[in-house]
C-alpha cells in the first residue's frame, strides 16, 4: 500500500486502533486466530470503520517477514518526525515530560530498541541529531515493533542547542556516564527530564556532557566495562518510570 507502513503484533495494532484509529488503513488477521484478543481487535477496527481482512498464515508472513506477528498486522499512515518547534510546543501541555535523547547512536537496531523502550515507559519523544546518527528508517520501524508509530522521533540540527532549549523550558538534563559519581536511583527523575545517552563505544560527546545538569551511572557487577546503549537506555527509562510510580498505576 503506497505511503503506508506495516506494524504487527497484538499490542502494537490494538494501541494504534485505540490511540490513532484514523491512521489505520487496514487490519489483517490470520485465518486461524479466533481467540478473544484477536476478536477484540477485529471489533475495535470495525467500530472505527477500518477495513478488516482475514488472510492465511503464509500471506501474513510474506507481508511482515519472519517475525512473531501473533496473527495480527495493520497497514498504517506513518507518524512523521517532529520538528524541534513541535517538540517545544508539545511540552506546554505535558505534565512532567520524560524525553530520551541519543547522542550520535548509529546502529539502526539500537535506535529501534531505544524507541520501543521509550514507548513502553511513556516517554513523550525521542531526540536524535540529524548528522552522524541513525534516523527513522523502515529498518528502525521494524525493530521498534510499532513504537515508531506512537512515540515521535525528533531529528535536530544541533543536539546541544536543543538541550539548552529544553533547559529553558524547565527540563533537567540527565546524562548517562559509566564514570559518574551518582547511581541513577540516587538522582530524582520524577520531574520534567531528558535522559541523554551517548554513542556506541564513544559515550557522550564533551559538549553534550558539559550541558548535562547531572551525570548518572548504572549499577554493574560484572567485568564488562560498558552496556549496549539500548540496554542502558532501557535501564534508565525504567528507573525514571519506577520513580514516577507508573507501574503501580497500571496494576
Amino acid at each position: 500500500m503506497k505511503g503506508a507502513e506495516t506494524i504487527f503484533g497484538l499490542h502494537a495494532v490494538r494501541s494504534m486502533l485505540e490511540r490513532h484509529p484514523e491512521r489505520v488503513r487496514a487490519v489483517r488477521l490470520a485465518e486461524h486466530r479466533d481467540d478473544s484478543r484477536v476478536r477484540a481487535i477485529e471489533e475495535l477496527a470495525r467500530r472505527h470503520q477500518r477495513p478488516v481482512e482475514r488472510i492465511d498464515g503464509q500471506a501474513l508472513k510474506q507481508l511482515v517477514g519472519d517475525v512473531v506477528h501473533q496473527g495480527v498486522a495493520a497497514d498504517i499512515t506513518p507518524l512523521p518526525p517532529w520538528s524541534e518547534d513541535e517538540l517545544l510546543a508539545a511540552l506546554q501541555s505535558a505534565a512532567a515530560p520524560l524525553l530520551l535523547a541519543l547522542d550520535g547512536v548509529q546502529d539502526p537496531h539500537n535506535l529501534g530498541a531505544c524507541l520501543r523502550t521509550a514507548d513502553a515507559c511513556g516517554a513523550l519523544a525521542l531526540i536524535v541529531p540529524k548528522d552522524r546518527a541513525a534516523q527513522l528508517t523502515p529498518a528502525v520501524r521494524k525493530v521498534a515493533a510499532g513504537a515508531a508509530e506512537t512515540t515521535p522521533v525528533v531529528s535536530v540540527t544541533n543536539l546541544v542547542r536543543t538541550l539548552k532549549l529544553l533547559k529553558e523550558a524547565g527540563l533537567w538534563v540527565v546524562g548517562a556516564d559509566a564514570a559518574a559519581d551518582k547511581p541513577a536511583d540516587q538522582v530524582e527523575l520524577k520531574g520534567p527530564v531528558v535522559l541523554v545517552l551517548g554513542a556506541e563505544g564513544a559515550g557522550l560527546r564533551h559538549l553534550t556532557r558539559q550541558n548535562c545538569d547531572f551525570l548518572v551511572r548504572l549499577p554493574q557487577l560484572g567485568a564488562v566495562e560498558s552496556l549496549n546503549v539500548s540496554v542502558a537506555a532501557g535501564m534508565l527509562l525504567y528507573e525514571a518510570a519506577r520513580q514516577r510510580g507508573r507501574w503501580q498505576r497500571e496494576e
